[in-house]
């Protein structure tokens, strides 16, 4: 173990330690962290995606530390270190590339995919049988164990999609989904138009729909082999961007949108988006 991750190993010992180390740190669990560990995930996105490499440094430490955390407060309950965690990722990436440190040869990078996916079932289904005999679970097995609750909606919409096109649940062509993305717009008016008619209308049907469609979009970018997650991301920037230079040449004239019709805004945003051609 280098000296520089063995001495993050001792700050967060010292930072843990309920005798002279930091009362907030100590305070910690799991469940307290995991935001944090979530949300410099992002932060290192964030940096990937602005190309900076300065910050992207800094962002994988600071995920780096989240690691350092969690195996921390499992070593406390005698669970298992951080030793344990690089170890266990250690033999895992050996068992899933056998082209590798094995005899299998794979040519391309989509039949290295197809290996990994079929080595990751290979997995579960093994910890699905561990479980059984040991009394745990007593649910039936599915293609789509352990895609995580906890993931970000668009990107667990992904990975249920791929897992269910891997036994050929899937469309032929994206056509054919922008044919069903048109059905369930034309499923999300009829909601909109029945609440329209009944004041007493579920609003859940309304909400499911809109679930509908954007589970719908999601297989579209997939269909693509575009990440929803990226592409939303690129929308978000765009739009933020268009919004504020809105806000520079509206003030400009003396004006603020709060106080410009809807009609003004408009044309407000048309005039920068022209400005971006």
């Amino acid at each position: 173990m280098s000296s520089s991750f063995s001495r993050l190993i001792e700050i967060m010992a010292k930072l843990r330690n309920p005798d002279g180390g930091c009362p907030w740190d100590v305070e910690q669990t799991f469940a307290t962290i995991a935001p944090h560990t979530i949300e410099e995930a992002y932060e290192v996105a964030d940096a990937i995606e602005h190309g900076d490499m300065d910050e992207l440094r800094d962002e994988l430490g600071d995920l780096l530390l989240q690691v350092v955390f969690h195996s921390r407060m499992a070593e406390e309950l005698d669970l298992f270190n951080v030793e344990d965690v690089v170890s266990a990722i250690s033999d895992k990436m050996i068992r899933r590339h056998p082209h590798v440190f094995g005899d299998l040869t794979i040519a391309t990078a989509d039949a290295q995919t197809i290996a990994w996916e079929d080595q990751k079932a290979r997995e579960r289904a093994a910890k699905a049988e561990k479980s059984e005999n040991n009394g745990i679970d007593d649910v039936p097995h599915s293609v789509l164990d352990g895609v995580t609750v906890a993931l970000p909606a668009l990107t667990r919409a992904l990975k249920l999609q791929k897992r269910a096109a891997r036994v050929g649940f899937d469309w032929a062509d994206a056509r054919l989904v922008l044919d069903k993305f048109r059905e369930e717009i034309a499923e999300l008016e009829a909601e909109l138009n029945a609440a329209d008619r009944d004041a007493n209308h579920d609003p859940e049907r309304i909400k499911d729909e809109v679930g509908d469609l954007l589970f719908t979009c999601v297989n579209i970018a997939r269909q693509l082999n575009i990440d929803p997650e990226t592409a939303l991301r690129h929308g978000n920037a765009k739009f933020e961007r268009r919004f504020r230079a809105l806000e520079i040449d509206v003030a400009t004239q003396g004006k603020d949108p709060a106080g410009m019709s809807l009609d003004e805004l408009e044309n407000a945003w048309e005039n920068v988006k022209k400005q971006e051609v």
